[in-house]
C-alpha cells in the first residue's frame, strides 16, 4: 500500500526546510493506524511538531518523509526498483533514520551474515546518493523478545561503529515507556473468528473486514482474558507518539548544539 506522505514526491527540499527520510518497515509506517485512524497525525506529523516543541524550529520547516512499508527487509529494498524509483530521486535530505531488522531476522537467509552486510550495502547507497546526509542506524522497538532484539541490535550496533555513524538507541526509551503499562503502546488487532458469538456485538464498531482492529485499550475488559489479545506489538497511535518524542530528543542537541538539551 502507498501513502502519499509530505515529501514523498518532491526531488528537492525547499531553501532552509529541514529534511528528514525515515526507513523502514511496518512500525515504520504505522498502515494499520493509517487505515483505522485516517487523520492522524502520524509519525511524520507528530514528529515536525515534536522537533518544534524541543527546539523552537516552526514545524512548517521540517519536511519528514516517511518511506517504511509494511514487511520490508533492507535486502527487498535493494532488490527491488524501489530504492532507485522512490528514495534516490528525493534530493537533498539532512538525516535518514533507518530502522529495519524484524523482518530481516526471520526472512533473510543467513541472517547474522547477511543482515550487516545488507545494512552496510544501504549506508553505501545513502552516502552516495545523499553525501550531505547524517545517516542514523537505528535500534528496533521491543517486538519479538528480549534474546531476539537484542540479537538484531547487536548487528545494528556492529555496523554503526564499524561505518562512524551515530546510533539511535530508540529500544531503550520505548522499553522505558512500556514500564507505565506493557501493551500500553500497541494496537489490538484480533480475528473476530476467536470472539465469543455473544460479545461480537461489543467488537462490531470496531470491525475492519474480518478483523477487530483498534487503537487503544476499549475491549481490553471484555477480550483482555482472550488467548492472542495483546499479541500484535506494532505502535499504535500513542506508540508513534513516544518514537516521535524520542527520535526529536536524539536530534535536538544536534540541531541545537549550543543548547543541548533544549
Amino acid at each position: 500500500m502507498l501513502f502519499l506522505l509530505p515529501g514523498a514526491g518532491s526531488k528537492a527540499g525547499e531553501p532552509g526546510k529541514l529534511r528528514i527520510l525515515l526507513l523502514g518497515d511496518s512500525t515504520t509506517i504505522g498502515s494499520v493506524c493509517r487505515q483505522v485512524d485516517p487523520s492522524g497525525p502520524h509519525l511524520e506529523q507528530v514528529l515536525a511538531q515534536a522537533i518544534q516543541a524541543e527546539t523552537g524550529r516552526p514545524a512548517a520547516s521540517i519536511e519528514v518523509i516517511n518511506q517504511g512499508r509494511d514487511g520490508e527487509t533492507i535486502e527487498g529494498l535493494l532488490a527491488s526498483n524501489r530504492y532507485t524509483k522512490e528514495i534516490q530521486p528525493l534530493g537533498s535530505l539532512d538525516y535518514v533514520f533507518i530502522r529495519y531488522g524484524i523482518n530481516d531476522s526471520v526472512r533473510r537467509a543467513d541472517f547474522n551474515t547477511n543482515f550487516p552486510l545488507d545494512y552496510h550495502e544501504l549506508i553505501q547507497r545513502l552516502r552516495q546518493n545523499f553525501p550531505n546526509a547524517v545517516i542514523v542506524p537505528t535500534f528496533i522497538i521491543p517486538y519479538l523478545g528480549p534474546e531476539r532484539d537484542q540479537t538484531i541490535n547487536g548487528l545494528i550496533q556492529q555496523v554503526a561503529e564499524s561505518e562512524k555513524l551515530p546510533l539511535f538507541d530508540l529500544h531503550a526509551v520505548y522499553q522505558a515507556q512500556l514500564e507505565h503499562g506493557k501493551n500500553a503502546l500497541n494496537y489490538r488487532r484480533y480475528p473476530l473468528a476467536k470472539i465469543p458469538n455473544h460479545q461480537r456485538g461489543l467488537a462490531a464498531p470496531f470491525l475492519s473486514g474480518d478483523e477487530v482492529r483498534l487503537m487503544d485499550n476499549r475491549l481490553d475488559p471484555h477480550f483482555g482474558h482472550l488467548p492472542g489479545w495483546y499479541d500484535d506489538r506494532h505502535p499504535n497511535l500513542a506508540g508513534y507518539h513516544a518514537i516521535a518524542a524520542a527520535t526529536a530528543q536524539f536530534l535536538a542537541p544536534r540541531l541545537n548544539p549550543t543548547e543541548p538539551g533544549k
